[in-house]
């Protein structure tokens, strides 16, 4: 009886969700989307496909593998793309924003109580184990992203280029981004098999069962592409970022850091290719060496709290501006706090922004073509070259862990055994990130407090 059940039941679509249903689960995602983009899709692919069929393997993974051509937080746009597919612009507007605000307000707390109380012993002692755990998992990252996208000599090549490109010529990373989209352009030309990326995401043969959006659903109406609709798409998105960003210039005049901020992180989020780890070289960049906005210390403690809380691992940079904003005191000093959230929310506005915009605009294209999507040449040498950079970012930070106070002097060794420590979880035993930091933040107190 059992087994005609639930053979009945897979073989007939699920009821229809309604907006206030799925409002809720969005807001719900938003709490729990912990362990960066592959935990957050697993996240997805668990609700949406396997259990609550709202969405089909396939349909699921063509939009994902459009999401991952885009420069942007994939997860985040991912859930957009599926709550647009489902209830129109409002349900993409509801469910994108709803992935990032539970993380930008948790954020805006922890910046707080960071800047504010780190000093104290017990802070201190926390951090003091994290920093090495930090560095553990950007070396993981380069690892993960590397063992994906480094099938052969050529991209090997690409990425010991940026590296040295980063690391002893200093070069800016969009730089970087543009000399390996070239080379990927012409390398695809010349030699495709080179440049042909291995699998993306799958062809999406596993079926759980009736969807809601089947792999036969016909495309609804508002999905359907035209070109009034995309015009209309982009020039909305355009004032969208234009007004605020005008209005920002004119009350505060451009050198201000409100304004900067708003123009540095407009365009991080176009060079998000490759998710958070590969943006954060550039946004190392400028906000500890060209602005000073915070210490390159205070980046690595931004990482750790960007890595323990839920949302997309680039909100790292509502960190970053409320510490800037905080520091400065950009709003007077009767009102830091103020100064720094205000600094958060605008810099999570021009970060986000585009994704909606890419989404809501290159959608109703995927959906009426249904092709499968396939990394470009350009992207797979970008992926490539990100390693390089990305593996500049460990070494940035485990060298400003292991040699606090630069190499004149001493090193410190506890630090380094922490490292160690948690690299060992984190690449032969394969313990979940958040366990690795809470594990190390408590050995750190543990120090702190012997000796």
């Amino acid at each position: 009886m059992t087994s005609t059940l639930t053979t009945t039941n897979i073989s007939q679509a699920p009821a229809p969700v309604s907006f206030w249903q799925a409002f809720g689960f969005w807001l719900k995602l938003g709490f729990i989307s912990f362990g960066g983009p592959a935990g957050q899709i697993a996240i997805m692919h668990k609700e949406l496909v396997e259990e609550k069929r709202w969405i089909s393997e396939k349909r699921f993974l063509h939009a994902l593998n459009f999401c991952m051509v885009l420069p942007g937080p994939e997860a985040q746009q991912l859930a957009t793309y599926i709550g647009w597919l489902m209830h129109r612009t409002k349900g993409g507007i509801v469910a994108g924003a709803l992935f990032v605000l539970p993380s930008l307000f948790i954020l805006i707390g922890l910046s707080w109580v960071y800047i504010a109380f780190g000093s104290l012993s017990l802070v201190a002692g926390l951090f003091y184990g994290i920093k090495p755990a930090v560095t553990a998992i950007v070396l993981q990252a380069a690892h993960r992203i590397g063992s994906r996208a480094l099938k052969n000599n050529v991209l090997w090549a690409i990425a010991g280029a940026s590296f040295v490109a980063i690391f002893a010529l200093n070069l800016p990373f969009p730089l970087i981004v543009l000399i390996a989209s070239l080379i990927g352009y012409s390398g695809g030309r010349m030699s495709p098999e080179t440049f042909k990326t291995g699998g993306g995401h799958g062809n999406g043969k596993t079926s759980y069962g009736k969807a809601i959006i089947d792999d036969d659903t016909p495309t609804p109406t508002h999905a359907l592409w035209t070109w009034r609709r995309f015009i209309r798409v982009a020039v909305i998105g355009l004032l969208l970022w234009a007004i605020p960003f005008a209005v920002i210039i004119f009350v505060f005049g451009w050198e201000h850091t409100y304004s900067q901020m708003s123009w540095f992180f407009t365009k991080a989020a176009l060079l998000t290719f490759g998710g958070a780890y590969a943006v954060l070289p550039y946004v190392y960049q400028g906000a500890i060496g060209d602005f000073h906005w915070l210490s390159a210390t205070q980046m690595i403690d931004g990482l750790a709290l960007g890595e323990t809380t839920p949302g997309p691992l680039i909100m790292v940079v509502a960190f970053v501006a409320f510490v800037g904003g905080y520091l400065k005191a950009l709003l007077g000093t009767q009102a830091l706090f103020l100064s720094g959230a205000l600094a958060a929310c605008i810099v999570t506005w021009f970060t986000f922004l585009p994704s909606f915009i890419f989404i809501l605009m290159g959608g109703p294209f995927i959906e009426t073509t249904h092709n499968d999507l396939k990394f470009t040449a350009p992207l797979t040498a970008i992926t490539a070259a990100v390693v390089g950079v990305i593996l500049n970012l460990a070494l940035f930070f485990g060298y400003h862990v292991l040699w606090p106070k630069g190499l004149s002097g001493s090193f410190d060794w506890m630090s380094a055994l922490i490292a160690i420590a948690a690299a060992v979880a984190l690449f032969k035993y394969k313990r979940n990130v958040i366990h690795v930091i809470a594990a190390c933040a408590l050995i750190g107190l543990a120090i702190k407090i012997l000796l």
